[in-house]
């Protein structure tokens, strides 16, 4: 792991000119100082009714933005060489996101745009609300977890900066995404396993039962990509990266993806698996690798349903938009099953379930081997219990009377 972070490691993200296309933009921060209400037709927003269908949606459209209200919005940008530079912009009411004065903005800027037209609103600043939310989260790790707690949001911290300093300058810079997504992925696993749960040998087995199960991921998943003829270039923002950097490997890229993010459930189950293991050797020292290994491996079916099921659902869930495209298009499931934007996310959930239900047995077998090597010789037990059995028992007691007064007199 070592050497190939010595051998992969980037010099920097290479340099390019900003195309202005989705986020390839220079962008500043900016205030909405006012808005105010102006007919649509006076600003002539929307450009003339394009028809006078209003059937359909575009002339539904254009009606509603010709007859309706609009909103003229002032924006004053806060940062750059420009700031203090106001701009003005014209909300349509059929527009998603609407504007309110002293709202937080981003917006970007066109150098080569008429001056008039170089600033315009892109999104909204969340940074305030997602750094209270982060601050939430990391208080209740700590409350919650204790130094646990804290060794795993130092852990989160360090795969963060893997992340931003080697995986992604590396793929930039023409790198193997595959051997650079293995290589970071190792990286991660160890530090963050090791500094949460301690240089141990339960901690050793969950990094060598996740590592196996990486290395079955990544194979099923070359196969598959491979085989699936799967080119990862999907999107407008895979097709933005493929046209800046025409060496990456986009098929390549988007096995790493899966590597990576089969990478967060691997560890917890591999880990939750080895100390499963452990807990039952403390309670049945005598118990040998077999029957170790039965126990834990009842333990790890239900692990695997309720896994196997979080992972599905979870990309579902994030590709929900486009399922409701085809739902309503009316597309039947085998014409959805097939298209490739669907095709990956199948590929991606099948190849990191396999991986996930293979790392059960494989990190049950490996926890129970070594941890039965420290099983109590049979002779000595078995002496321990026969000397317990020649011990002699005291003789118990009889209890003493309460004096409750409960009991008759005896006559005298």
């Amino acid at each position: 792991m070592l050497v190939g972070l010595a051998l992969l490691w980037p010099g920097g993200a290479p340099a390019h000119e900003r195309t202005g296309v989705g986020f390839d933009r220079q962008t500043q921060h900016g205030t909405v100082t006012q808005v105010v209400s102006v007919s649509c037709s006076s600003v002539n927003a929307s450009g003339g009714t394009p028809t006078g269908d209003t059937s359909t949606a575009e002339g539904s459209s254009a009606v509603q933005q010709a007859n309706g209200t609009c909103k003229k919005a002032t924006i004053r940008v806060d940062t750059g060489k420009d700031k203090g530079r106001t701009f003005t912009e014209i909300v349509q009411p059929d527009q998603s996101r609407q504007l309110h004065e002293g709202e937080q903005v981003i917006v970007a800027y066109e150098p080569s745009a008429p001056r008039d037209l170089q600033y315009s609103v892109t999104d909204v600043n969340r940074r305030v609300p997602l750094a209270v939310l982060a601050l939430i989260f990391a208080v209740a790790v700590v409350l919650v977890g204790r130094l646990r707690g804290v060794m795993a949001l130092v852990a989160l911290a360090i795969s963060f900066l893997i992340l931003n300093f080697f995986i992604l300058p590396a793929i930039l810079e023409g790198s193997n995404p595959l051997v650079v997504a293995v290589v970071g992925s190792s990286a991660i696993m160890l530090i963050a396993l090791y500094l949460c749960h301690g240089l141990s040998a339960r901690t050793s087995v969950a990094v060598l039962g996740t590592l196996i199960s990486l290395l079955l991921i990544g194979v099923l998943g070359s196969v598959f990509i491979d085989w699936a003829g799967l080119t990862g270039n999907t999107d407008d923002n895979t097709g933005l990266i493929h046209g800046l950097y025409p060496s990456i490997d986009m098929s390549g890229l988007l096995l790493a993806g899966i590597i990576i993010g089969s990478l967060g459930v691997l560890d917890d189950v591999t880990v939750t698996q080895t100390s499963a293991v452990w807990e039952l050797h403390e309670a049945n020292p005598a118990m040998g690798w077999r029957g170790l290994y039965r126990a834990g491996i009842r333990i790890g079916r239900d692990h695997i349903a309720s896994v196997v099921n979080t992972l599905v659902l979870a990309y579902a869930g994030a590709a929900l938009p486009l399922l409701l495209l085809f739902s309503i298009a009316q597309s039947s499931v085998g014409t959805v099953a097939n298209s490739e934007l669907v095709a990956e996310e199948i590929v991606r959930t099948l190849v990191g379930s396999i991986g996930l239900v293979a790392s059960v047995p494989v990190t049950t077998a490996l926890a129970a081997l070594v941890v039965a090597a420290d099983r109590p010789d049979p002779g000595t037990a078995g002496a321990a219990q026969a000397k317990q059995s020649q011990t002699p028992t005291q003789p118990q007691t009889p209890p003493r009377s309460t004096g409750s007064g409960r009991g008759r007199r005896r006559k005298r």
